[in-house]
């Protein structure tokens, strides 16, 4: 509620009303700033996995030529220092250009992956965050999998453009498309 007070003197204000304003104006900037910073980081969480798929035709990879550019995009949403860590079964990359090459050599035939669920702080010129990750997958093989994870960000914000400084992928489960994740119940234990 805005504090409203009679003028006073010659049509001034009470200096109170100009301060609770500026604080007022000052609060407001700092949501917009957070509000504008979230919507940065999902976009820039969009493009990455826009990107990353995008390496992959509904025949398998695209051309050598679009792999580079679409590598030189991906690298481009990292910090110079930036890490890219897959875990166990994907690797780890440590700086823009080593990333850059990880993206060159994709290690499926296909992907397409869904982040949700974004729970992000920032704080300032840095933020952190997680996301939920299902991706279906092809392998080199042909095989038809699933992927469920947790991604743990780290983000930095560069000459005004937030970019990735980490990106760690925890996998939960990967599992064939054709089983699922679960065991089967024998027909007897229906």
């Amino acid at each position: 509620m805005v504090r409203r007070s009679a003028p006073t003197g010659r049509g001034r204000t009470d200096v109170s009303d100009t301060i609770d304003l500026a604080k007022r104006i000052g609060a407001l900037e700092a949501r917009l700033a957070d509000a504008e910073a979230y919507r940065a980081i999902t976009n820039l969480k969009s493009r990455y996995g826009a990107l990353a798929d995008s390496r992959y035709t509904r025949d398998g990879l695209r051309s050598s030529a679009e792999l580079s550019r679409i590598a030189d995009e991906v690298a481009a949403l990292f910090t110079e220092d930036g890490v890219w860590d897959g875990g166990s079964g994907l690797g780890r990359c440590e700086g823009r250009e080593a990333i850059r090459e990880r993206f060159l050599v994709p290690t499926l035939r296909f992907s397409w992956h869904f982040f949700v669920k974004p729970d992000l702080e920032i704080s300032g010129g840095t933020a952190r965050g997680t996301w939920d990750v299902l991706a279906l997958m092809t392998t080199k093989e042909g095989r038809a999998m699933w992927m469920v994870g947790v991604e743990h960000d780290e983000y930095t914000r560069v000459d005004g453009t937030w970019l990735h400084s980490r990106m760690e992928l925890d996998a939960v489960l990967v599992a064939p498309h054709d089983r699922g994740w679960a065991p089967r119940p024998e027909p007897s234990d229906v």
